[in-house]
């Protein structure tokens, strides 16, 4: 059952809403000064507060409720106070909301309009602190997963990384070979780093090659090797990336476009770790934990005879599906952080164009676009307007009458409610508003609360 404190001089008042808050399963605590109020609130359990603005020191000021206020503040930065008295002044209201105040009511009060607000701000209270707890134990997940292994720096928040990441550390630790599917610039080869690093062939090298970067007739040349005279301008022998890989992990890249005599040749040495150079004869036996990767369907190539089905199937004993950048959104601030140079931060602005971006160049699209940002900015803040994105132009609304700042349009409420899951104030922290300020949006744009 949540408890509230009311704080109020006038036991008629403080009696009053102890009625009022009895009758729907509220309880409360009463103080009847700003001291007695604060002493309370150290003994903790207070869901939410109700204090009064002038006391028997002063009673036509409200200075001894703003400091109340401001005391109460300090000590439970997200603990929803609602100022309630029959003193009034606009400009001072209008302060007290911008400074997180959740609702400002006058006396007499009006006990429907009380409880409504009371009720919303309890369900919001208990909806952020389970969001807390929420973070808190991802922030721990991501604590043990990096102590226990090898991330090679991966940044990461999201939960749909943060699992990825764990199922390749697992993993790891098999010598079954592993197949990394996702779009380009999503970070393939990271995931595969971070195999290497966490498999009992970590002492070994990681040896990559792009399958997709070379003429077909040289593919072969370039994973087994070659005799001098294999081919026209092989001068002398050389080894492939097997034999360099000999202990270690070779990773395959773009493992769709090797071609046909080379996927019976990679499915030989896959199962039985034998190969001869190109132009040789004598088969050379190593030892090689193979990952690769690909963004094309390889289900699909098989299906028009492009790619060997038992090769298939050789390759993905453990499929690590890598999503787009977009589909782990939580991702994209951390890592726009960690692509600025130092001494550069992001506007507010900003950091909303980066979560409404739809990034089809993922990652790799990510970071260009922030070094540019970062080099165009003369000044330490990297504005929206310098990511030269088109949500940038689109984002800016009209200046805010009370702060001259910019205005959230719908578009960016919308998105910043559904990245919250529906948690209003931690959508109001996002966009930059207090929750009051939300709510008066909510209602002038027509969008549910709920």
């Amino acid at each position: 059952m949540p408890t509230i404190l009311i704080i109020d001089d006038n036991a008629a008042v403080a009696n009053a809403l102890e009625l009022l808050f009895s009758l729907h399963d509220i309880d409360t605590a009463s103080a009847e000064s700003p001291d007695e109020g604060l002493a309370r609130l150290r003994q903790g359990g207070i869901d939410l507060v109700i204090q009064d603005m002038n006391f028997q020191a002063d009673t036509t000021s409200g200075e001894e409720g703003l400091a109340l206020f401001h005391a109460i503040r300090e000590r439970e930065p997200d603990l929803p106070v609602i100022l309630l008295t029959a003193w009034t002044h606009l400009e001072s209201a209008v302060d007290l909301v911008k400074a997180g105040a959740a609702d400002y009511l006058a006396k007499p009060w009006d006990d429907r309009k009380l409880l409504a607000t009371v009720n919303n701000l309890l369900e919001l209270s208990e909806a952020r602190r389970e969001l807390d707890r929420h973070r808190s134990g991802e922030r721990r997940r991501r604590s043990a997963l990096s102590r226990d292994n090898d991330l090679r720096g991966m940044v990461y928040a999201d939960p749909a990384s943060e699992r990825l990441l764990s199922l390749a550390c697992q993993v790891a630790r098999s010598e079954l070979p592993v197949l990394v599917t996702g779009p380009n610039g999503a970070g393939k080869e990271k995931i595969a780093e971070i195999v290497h690093a966490n498999s009992l062939a970590k002492d070994g090298p990681f040896i990559a090659l792009n399958c997709g970067a070379l003429p077909g007739e040289l593919i072969e040349a370039e994973l087994f090797g070659a005799e001098a005279g294999a081919y026209t301008g092989a001068g002398k022998a050389r080894e492939g990336k097997f034999e360099a890989a000999d202990g270690g992990t070779l990773f395959l890249d773009e493992i769709g476009n090797l071609p046909a005599a080379g996927q019976v040749k990679l499915l030989r040495v896959l199962e039985t770790g034998r190969f001869a150079r190109l132009g040789g004869n004598r088969e050379r036996q190593v030892k090689v934990r193979v990952v690769s990767a690909t963004n094309a369907d390889l289900p699909a190539m098989i299906r028009d005879g492009r790619f060997r089905e038992d090769l298939y199937y050789r390759l993905n004993a453990i499929e690590l599906v890598l999503p787009p950048l977009a589909e782990r959104p939580d991702d994209i601030l951390p890592l726009a952080l960690h692509f600025l140079p130092a001494g550069k931060r992001l506007a507010a602005e900003a950091e909303r164009v980066l979560l409404r971006h739809a990034w089809p160049g993922n990652v790799r699209e990510l970071r260009n676009v922030v070094q540019r940002a970062a080099l165009l900015s003369p000044g330490g803040v990297v504005a929206a307007t310098a990511l030269g994105l088109p949500a940038a132009t689109a984002a800016v609304g009209p200046a805010s009458a009370a702060g001259g700042g910019e205005e959230p349009n719908r578009a960016a409420i919308e998105a910043a409610l559904a990245r919250s899951g529906g948690v209003l104030s931690q959508a109001a922290i996002e966009l930059g508003l207090s929750r009051q300020a939300l709510y008066r949006r909510l209602d002038r744009l027509g969008i549910r609360r709920d």
